[in-house]
């Protein structure tokens, strides 16, 4: 089968090659690339691979693209060519295709000059390239050899600060410390001009402000013996008098209302809040707005940080669309700033319908319509209220539930302060904006044909980033009341099935009442795309009940049930941890992983977390090899009768790994090899479902899948296609082994967004 395979791709590669250029008149030759040459024996080979990459990155034109030596789109380039301007032809030509390469087109002198420069740019100052192309006799395709004789590469002997008395050579010479021109490198042009950057930016927080990464010289001397170079930075005599100045912050004007009607300061108009002047026509906003956003402070020193983060503050503070910042001299012979911000704001109200089509972790597919009504400065002190009308239908193609669809409608309104309403808050005078945030919703879950939910909750607490990788979220209460309603005779029945009772099922329609704190933290650095390994870290404490189930003596092992509301409240303590850890492999392909690790410990007043706090398993970004919430817990085989519905399972505890391969095909299409594994458990025996607990041998409940997908990158979303074949099991099957793959149980995903 391989040998045939090696034979088709063999014959369509040749028959690629024959179709495209058998469209080429005479003289003309496909361009098939370009490569630098690396020819000196001294240069070690790890160098001089590393050079040859870099410098091949440098050659232009690049060839027709192609995928395992096909030229796809120069393909249907030829295959579609067309005088008209319309049409399927014409759109597919101009769409997909890819005009021919030529070998006419390649400019040789001017490649040799750019990687000769680049080259003496990075050291090799003696450095020549020449360049040539090269075809074989009869043949219709050409390549580019550039052949680089590099020479010594000159490195760095010493370096040398300003030793002036002027407080900007002091300045300079004070960020010797940190400097990238470091004894022993390579000379590289690039690392001297962001050594400049560097510098500018110190100074930048040490008041000067006027000062410019052009005013700095950097003088290079080559003539010292053994190929290297001694460099001394010094400021250009050149430099404005200005920029040598140390400027500090004399008055802070905020315009809250600006519009470019505003032709004038009119300062007339404004009046003093602690340390800034708010300036408008009508008032709009409370004094106490900008507190939390002018970082910077009269009589101070400017630095660039407070100037940054203090335009960020205000872009985040929530109702303003543009923000503008201003310094000005006070006076032409005094090194003091005053500061204006103007702020555009948006409209005070805004009125949104949103209708969104979504997949979830239980594998339905369905629709939710929200109304969101939004007040941006509900109290004129940036608070920002929403109220949120949703409903939404959500169904089950493909899975163990069809017909049991799920209806859901609800109201969800939240108040979000932009600061810490609390005495004692953590230090934030960074970029980011900390947000006090009260909810209050009510939800009515319909599941058709066999019971209805109401569902309200309410919550207050706090966010905020520590900084641009680390954010907190700490809510001092979570308040979830769940009651469940018109429960029909076919669910009750499953429940109370004399031969198969299914606790699962009851315990979804258990009453439930949490109340308790819950704290989350995130570190992520997945944003910074120039990182070859990249994490992602979240983790969450949540509590409920926890004292007043102390204090009530509530105990369910010896009797001691307690009530709150006519329902029993859950106490408990669950902990969860997800791990995300990102490898690139190219440019345009990585390894991404995921280990999920869940625990809740149910005490006093419970034996297992509510039906809302448990974990579940399998599905389209969970083991996708099985379908949504059908595996666990543990070993536990659930039994449905024929033409019931397939009760979701839950646990207490949760252990999962995923790991997927994603390389990019062509164009917005992205491929995936994945392996999946995990399960859940119960804490505690319910003496009804053998095998369900978490015990030490929890590795050989371990349920393995693996499997292949497409992604669609269509910039606004992305669409997922997987395909699942379970590996193992987590439970024994009569007459099959215990790693069993079979193509026939496979499971397919369709999905919205990455699985992680």
């Amino acid at each position: 089968m391989i040998k045939h395979f090696k034979y088709i791709l063999f014959v369509s590669v040749v028959l690629s090659a024959c179709s495209n250029t058998k469209y080429l008149t005479s003289g003309q030759k496909l361009y098939t690339g370009g490569e630098v040459k690396i020819e000196d024996k001294d240069i070690k080979k790890s160098d001089a691979k590393a050079l040859k990459t870099e410098m091949d990155a440098l050659l232009r034109p690049k060839p027709n693209s192609s995928i395992l030596g096909l030229r796809v789109k120069l393909w249907i380039y030829n295959k579609t060519r067309t005088k008209k301007t319309k049409g399927l032809a014409h759109w597919l030509n101009t769409k997909f295709g890819e005009p021919p390469v030529l070998a006419s087109a390649v400019d040789l002198e001017r490649n040799s000059n750019i990687v000769q420069n680049r080259l003496q740019n990075e050291g090799y100052f003696q450095a020549q390239v020449t360049g040539d192309t090269v075809s074989k006799p009869k043949s219709k395709t050409a390549k580019a050899v550039y052949t680089a004789a590099t020479g010594p590469v000159y490195k760095i002997r010493k370096v040398t600060f300003p030793g002036g008395k002027e407080s900007i050579d002091t300045a300079v010479a004070g960020t010797a410390a940190q400097t990238f021109l470091k004894p022993g490198n390579n000379y590289n042009l690039d690392v001297i001009k962001n050594e400049r950057i560097r510098i500018d930016a110190r100074l930048k927080e040490e008041g000067f402000y006027y000062f410019a990464p052009e005013n700095l010289i950097m003088k290079v001397d080559s003539a010292v013996a053994n190929h290297q170079v001694d460099i001394s930075v010094a400021v250009k005599r050149s430099t404005a008098d200005r920029a040598k100045e140390i400027y500090t912050i004399n008055d802070i004007y905020v315009y809250p209302s600006y519009s470019l009607r505003d032709t004038s300061l009119m300062l007339d108009k404004g009046y003093k809040y602690r340390w800034y002047h708010i300036v408008e026509k009508r008032k709009t906003v409370n004094s106490y707005i900008f507190a939390n956003t002018v970082l910077l402070r009269p009589g101070e020193v400017y630095n660039r940080t407070d100037h940054n983060n203090s335009l960020n503050r205000f872009v985040n503070l929530g109702p303003y669309k543009f923000v503008k910042n201003r310094f000005e001299d006070v006076s032409e012979d005094s090194s003091k700033l005053d500061v204006y911000y103007f702020l555009t704001p948006y409209k005070k109200k805004s009125l949104q319908l949103e209708l969104l089509g979504r997949t979830t972790s239980a594998n339905y597919t369905g629709t939710q319509i929200n109304i969101n009504w939004l007040n941006r400065n509900a109290f004129k002190g940036g608070e920002a209220l929403k109220v949120t009308l949703f409903g939404s239908t959500d169904v089950q193609f493909g899975g163990n539930n069809n017909g049991f669809n799920v209806y859901q409608a609800g109201i969800q309104t939240t108040l979000s302060w932009p600061r810490f309403i609390s005495p004692i808050y953590p230090k934030a005078d960074n970029a980011y904006i900390p947000h006090t945030n009260f909810t209050l919703g009510y939800t009515l879950v319909d599941r058709q044909k066999l019971y209805r939910l109401n569902s309200f909750n309410a919550s207050f607490g706090y966010q905020w980033k520590e900084s641009v990788h680390r954010s907190h979220e700490l809510n001092i209460f979570n308040f979830n009341f769940v009651n469940p309603q018109h429960i029909s005779q076919l669910y009750l029945d499953s429940i109370n099935n004399p031969k198969n009772i299914n606790p699962a099922l009851k315990h979804v329609i258990d009453k439930q009442f949490i109340f308790g704190p819950s704290y989350g933290y995130t570190y992520t650095n997945t944003t910074e795309d120039y990182r070859t390994n990249s994490f992602y870290y979240n983790g969450k404490v949540s509590l409920s009940n926890n004292l007043y189930g102390i204090i009530s003596g509530a105990d369910t092992v010896k009797g001691k049930v307690k009530q709150i509301f006519g329902a029993n409240f859950n106490q408990y303590v669950k902990i969860e941890n997800e791990i995300r850890f990102f490898h690139k492999t190219g440019p345009n392909s990585k390894f991404a992983s995921r280990l999920l690790v869940g625990v809740g410990l149910p005490y006093g007043n419970s034996t297992q977390l509510p039906y809302s706090q448990q974990f579940f398993i399998g599905g389209p970004n969970s083991l996708r090899g099985f379908q949504a919430r059908t595996i666990g817990p543990g070993s536990y085989v659930v039994k449905v009768n024929p033409g019931n519905f397939f009760p979701d399972q839950s646990g207490d505890i949760k252990i999962e790994a995923n790991l997927e391969y994603r390389p990019k095909l062509f164009s917005i299409v992205y491929g995936a090899l994945f392996v999946d594994a995990g399960n859940i458990w119960l804490k505690n025996s319910n003496g009804l479902q053998p095998g369900a607990v978490f015990t030490k041998n929890f590795l050989n409940d371990m349920a393995v899948d693996a499997g292949f997908g497409l992604r669609f990158d269509l910039t606004v979303l992305v669409l997922r296609t997987d395909l699942g074949v379970p590996l193992r099991y987590p439970y024994s099957r009569p007459g099959k082994k215990e790693w069993d793959m079979n193509f026939r149980y496979s499971v397919f995903n369709l999905a919205i967004g990455y699985p992680f």
